[in-house]
């Protein structure tokens, strides 16, 4: 489908990736609904993009996920595209730390129930229109864990099975589902990680942009191409390069 003239729900939308698809998603003369957690931040994002209406909500909160819904369902009926891109990441060992159980419910809450809610209560919405498509960030840390991450890694991992088998469900239907498979990005939840080993939102946007259009549904972007070659030919090899990433 053509990423032009939809109405597009986009979770994270105030920074790193989120920002760079709202910026060319709204080039592309898209009607934007952008959920973000930072009041100041949205407040300043809507003196540059005065059409765009955006929405406090706190993804790991039930609650607010609940109220997102509801806000969708009575005054966003014509949405067609759903991008999941909200994300948390918290790098912790398991049994030695003290905030592990808050942290736990958090990345499993933003990274993956609340995905899938969204996904469930806005299909009936998506299958009305001609085109649509749900569209889910997950990351290369599905296909190879981390150590210092487990939880992030088992959300992303869970995302992409949800997405597959999701897609299953919607064969024959107008609604696309797409898993956008990313490296490592220069986003604020990177940036302690080394530059060079990153590449940038605007990147990640354009891949995207392009794949959905194309019709795929799993978009490898950068790095995350040759990585999975090494992963389906030698999955020892993919682990331990990423295993102390």
């Amino acid at each position: 489908m053509k990423l032009t003239n939809q109405c597009i729900l986009l979770t994270g939308g105030t920074s790193g990736i989120g920002l760079a698809l709202l910026h060319a998603l709204h080039q592309r003369g898209n009607r934007l609904v952008v959920v973000g957690r930072n009041e100041k931040r949205m407040a300043e994002l809507q003196a540059s993009y005065p059409d765009v209406r955006f929405l406090q909500y706190n993804l790991s909160s039930s609650a607010d996920v609940a109220d997102l819904i509801l806000t969708m369902q009575r005054e966003h009926n014509n949405c067609s595209v759903l991008i999941n891109n909200a994300g948390v990441q918290y790098n912790y060992m398991l049994g030695d730390d003290s905030e592990s159980q808050s942290r736990i419910v958090s990345e499993v809450q933003t990274n993956l129930t609340a995905i899938i809610q969204l996904c469930d209560a806005l299909l009936p919405t998506l299958k009305l229109q001609p085109e649509a498509a749900i569209i889910n960030v997950t990351s290369g840390l599905g296909l190879s864990p981390k150590r210092s991450a487990p939880v992030y890694c088992a959300t992303k991992a869970g995302l992409q099975v949800f997405s597959k088998a999701l897609r299953y469900q919607l064969e024959g239907s107008s609604v696309q589902v797409v898993d956008v498979v990313l490296p490592l990005v220069d986003t604020p939840m990177t940036v302690r990680r080394t530059r060079s080993s990153k590449i940038s939102p605007d990147q990640v946007a354009y891949e995207l942009i392009r794949g959905v259009e194309r019709g795929q549904a799993v978009i490898d972007v950068g790095k995350v191409k040759l990585f999975r070659l090494i992963h389906r030919l030698s999955p020892g090899l993919a682990d331990r390069m990423l295993k102390n990433g």
